[in-house]
């Protein structure tokens, strides 16, 4: 068996806003660098402001994993009501990370399930969260993970934007209420109401760090 220390695997975060990817994939001990085109200044790793799409092609072949979350704008059901058209930026990433030879995941919300490929859902109840936040991830590249055990949804879900009642899970999104309650609860203390309502908690990319971090263990062994 191979005993030799791997070193830290570098991971590229596409479309990062405010780092919750990328806090999940440094707390596997991965060394994070974060792509948006808009300034990030509540980012907390290394950070380039540029088009991520642009990036990955030209760049993303130097790192060992890409993770990229697409604005989901396109997919949302507040912006269909709202007759709001965005650009679809979930196959051109596609496009971008197939290229790079890379193991890569993309993350995206329910509602752009049609344009995933067999993707799979985490849930945050399944970390112990008091929200659901469903999330889902498309791997490639020769990358898959497994995801924990999916808990019934048992607490009643508070309505957008109340103050979480007693008993019942907290719905961040819109100008909710308790943003000191949702830091607490998805572990991202610096981010503010803007980076909690898009964000993914931690839990969820520190889950897909382990299981990359395994199957790198297993290609040594």
């Amino acid at each position: 068996m191979n005993t030799t220390p791997l070193r830290a695997l570098r991971v590229l975060d596409l479309f990062c806003c405010q780092g919750g990817a990328g806090m999940g994939y440094h707390l596997a001990g991965l060394d994070v660098t974060g792509i948006d085109s808009a300034p990030q200044p509540r980012y907390p790793f290394r950070f380039i402001q540029t088009d991520a799409i642009q990036y990955v092609r030209e760049h993303g072949a130097e790192f060992d994993f890409i993770h990229a979350s697409p604005p989901c704008q396109r997919y949302s059901r507040a912006q269909k009501i709202q007759h709001r058209d965005h650009p679809d930026l979930i196959a051109p990433t596609r496009a971008a990370l197939e290229a790079t030879g890379r193991p890569w995941v993309i993350e995206n919300v329910e509602e752009a399930r049609s344009e995933l490929r067999d993707p799979v859902t985490l849930c945050a109840a399944a970390f112990g969260m008091r929200t659901y936040r469903h999330r889902l991830f498309e791997t490639g590249g020769g990358f898959t993970f497994t995801p924990p055990p999916h808990p019934a949804h048992q607490a009643p879900l508070t309505k957008m934007g109340r103050p979480r009642a007693a008993g019942h899970f907290a719905h961040y999104v819109g100008n909710f209420s308790g943003v000191q309650e949702a830091r607490t609860d998805m572990n991202v203390p610096w981010m503010n109401r803007d980076g909690i309502r898009e964000c993914i908690p931690p839990a969820y990319t520190r889950h897909i760090a382990t299981a990359l971090l395994a199957s790198r263990l297993e290609v040594a062994a």
